[in-house]
């Protein structure tokens, strides 16, 4: 059973859900997630078909993350739907794709996300 960024499955002592040694890796791990050279977090930005609107995220699927966007799932997308993918840029870290995201949400608009979505 693979266990993708999910908690652990519940220990059965309380001497093991402590932490002790024989708790094993998951031991004081709230969350733990795959870890490859493969797996990437990417920034997206979306753009409304029907009004001029744009929406900058962060993901580490960009496809499911579009889809629940177009579903509705998402509150503050959902009135605008549906959205298209116009750029997307890859991070090796969560941590980076974050910075990057509120990087670009602080552009409003200007010349540099302009130069974005040209690019993309």
């Amino acid at each position: 059973m693979v266990n993708w960024g999910r908690l652990p499955p519940p220990l059965a002592t309380p001497r093991q859900r402590r932490g002790s040694a024989k708790a094993g890796p998951w031991a004081g791990c709230r969350q733990r997630r795959h870890k490859s050279s493969v797996f990437m977090y990417k920034v997206y930005i979306l753009e409304s078909k029907i009004k001029i609107k744009y929406y900058v995220g962060h993901t580490d699927n960009v496809i499911s993350r579009l889809s629940r966007h177009n579903k509705g799932y998402v509150k503050s997308t959902k009135a605008y739907r549906p959205w298209k993918l116009i750029h997307t840029e890859e991070y090796q870290t969560k941590q980076e794709a974050y910075k990057r995201e509120l990087q670009i949400k602080s552009y409003k608009g200007g010349e540099a996300f302009k130069k974005l979505r040209v690019k993309s």
